[in-house]
């Protein structure tokens, strides 16, 4: 590929070159994905984000992949909304561990109207505090989208988890197209919107490629695109599948940083399972952020020191956290912090 090819920022994907895309060499895609990646980012820089859980468990949807589904016996416990004192603590923790982005998700198919107040509060909060923000709460209407935007949120997330044609498999309580409003919403309201995928649930690579179709084919870009690997969870319904050829994975965050040059690609659930010769490989491929923290929703995320070591082996700092020690004293003080923060039981586990 030629380096003006990796800068064009395209909406006309063909199902033919993204498959192409996939089967070029391996050393050929992540070197291309690499030059891509250069042509729009500092390539030793990663940006680090946090995700509390603001409501877990008891969602009404079906997904197939999710410990958070009623449906479910996953043995997660039902909580309510935290109160924004939680939250705000929680930003704080956040803040001081390196993280200049902090999400907050709620398990709901979508907020009710009388949540959009109490959300929009922590979102003010967390603002205050020199943080991007956030959210996950489902589906929004144009009405919610505006008042969030309102409030000031930066991001908001909502994937579409896989190709249209596989998509039936995953999930029946809500169609692809509601996801695509969704995305339309929170862009019209004028927030950047985080939307990515899950790969490993059974699906083929025809269904890699049409994900990232769909994602590269929006109007705009997604600023944040989350590729996340199955974390099989017992009690749901992915738990016994088979795994992923880690290649195949890497391959999809390459093929992801080639069709959205300028997006961040976000190296997200399942890095607890990967190595650390998995995880450099990723950052080769173009991924540039990270969730950070002990946990992310309802899985288990590698401790933020781990990170930290690993960044400091690879050359790679944290993106917009700026500070005057280094990463030994970086390290000592965050083992601190998280370690303060343990009793609060609000940063669970992801899928």
């Amino acid at each position: 590929m030629a380096v003006l090819e990796q800068s064009t920022i395209r909406n006309n994907w063909t199902r033919e070159e993204v498959l192409a895309l996939f089967n070029q060499p391996f050393n050929d895609l992540l070197f291309n994905a690499q030059v891509a990646h250069r042509l729009h980012f500092n390539p030793n820089q990663v940006q680090l984000s946090t995700l509390l859980s603001i409501k877990t468990g008891a969602c009404p949807e079906d997904c197939k992949y999710c410990p958070q589904s009623a449906r479910y016996d996953t043995g997660l416990e039902k909580e309510k909304l935290l109160e924004i004192e939680a939250v705000i603590e929680a930003a704080k923790v956040a803040k001081a561990s390196g993280s200049s982005r902090f999400c907050m998700g709620a398990a709901w198919r979508s907020p009710h109207d009388r949540d959009i107040p109490k959300v929009a509060n922590m979102i003010r909060e967390v603002k205050a505090l020199g943080l991007e923000t956030c959210m996950t709460l489902g589906m929004l209407s144009e009405d919610q989208s505006e008042k969030l935007a309102s409030a000031g949120l930066d991001y908001y997330n909502h994937n579409l988890d896989t190709s249209k044609e596989f998509y039936g498999e995953v999930i029946t309580t809500r169609t692809y197209q509601d996801r695509l409003n969704t995305l339309s919403n929170v862009r019209n309201s004028g927030m950047k919107v985080c939307a990515g995928g899950i790969v490993g649930m059974g699906e083929e690579q025809t269904d890699r490629a049409g994900l990232l179709i769909e994602l590269a084919n929006l109007p705009r870009h997604p600023e944040s695109v989350p590729i996340n690997m199955l974390v099989k969870v017992p009690g749901t319904p992915m738990a016994d599948l088979d795994a992923l050829d880690p290649f195949e994975f890497i391959r999809t965050i390459a093929v992801a940083r080639l069709m959205m040059p300028q997006s961040y690609v976000r190296l997200s659930a399942g890095r607890e399972d990967m190595n650390e010769q998995m995880q450099a490989m990723a950052f080769m491929a173009g991924a540039n952020s990270i969730f950070y923290c002990e946990k992310l929703l309802t899985t288990p995320n590698p401790a933020a020191n781990t990170d930290l070591q690993l960044f400091k082996r690879l050359g790679i700092t944290p993106e917009a956290y700026q500070v005057d020690r280094d990463t030994e004293d970086q390290a000592a003080q965050l083992r601190q912090t998280i370690a303060e923060a343990k009793t609060h039981s609000l940063f669970y586990r992801a899928g």
